[in-house]
């Protein structure tokens, strides 16, 4: 049986990934209310926003419905994507000079089946010292004004990461060496 690959999701960045491994899919992004509950754990956001737009996402039958949500963490908080450069700036002076988790949590929705996977990723990126002029010019880039933590490892970004222990997809928002043991199992990508 074949099916049809959903990315529950606008980020060009996931695109992105599954188009470098060869994987044919269509875009369906699920809008959901991303806000964090109080008291709500980072990975826990994680899970339960990659279930949502999974759930929310039109799959068709048969399908496999990919969603996933990253959320960037310092000193317990969670970052999310700036509101403005300021927030961007902030965000960044928070990073620079220390090292941070990123967290992704990938859903994956088999139908007709209506099966449901979640599975998370951690990675500990690195950020070297940054000056204020450093900032100001990377958040000038607008490079990092839709992104959780205001940095794309993939762009400009890398020039400030000393170091990444874990998934380097997973920093970027689609950790594939979780995803490929599923296209494998479906049939999705020969190996």
């Amino acid at each position: 049986m074949t099916r049809l690959i959903v990315l529950a999701s606008a980020s060009p960045r996931r695109a992105d990934l599954l188009r470098a491994i060869g994987v044919p899919f269509t875009v369906r992004p699920a809008g959901i209310d991303e806000s964090q509950r109080p008291g709500e754990a980072p990975g826990a956001l994680a899970d339960r926003l990659a279930r949502a737009k999974a759930a929310a996402a039109p799959g068709g039958s048969p399908s496999l419905v990919i969603a996933a949500d990253t959320v960037v963490v310092v000193d317990g908080q969670v970052l999310g994507k700036p509101s403005a450069r300021d927030d961007a700036a902030h965000m960044l002076g928070r990073l620079a000079g220390r090292a941070h988790d990123v967290i992704t949590a990938m859903a994956l929705r088999v139908l007709p089946e209506e099966t449901v996977v979640v599975e998370r990723a951690l990675s500990r990126v690195t950020f070297a010292p940054m000056t204020p002029a450093e900032i100001n010019w990377y958040v000038a880039t607008g490079e990092g004004m839709d992104k959780a933590g205001a940095y794309a490892l993939q762009g400009i970004g890398a020039l400030f990461v000393t170091g990444i222990e874990g998934s380097y997809t997973n920093v970027i928002g689609l950790p594939l060496e979780r995803l490929y043991p599923h296209l494998r199992r479906l049939g999705l990508l020969a190996a």
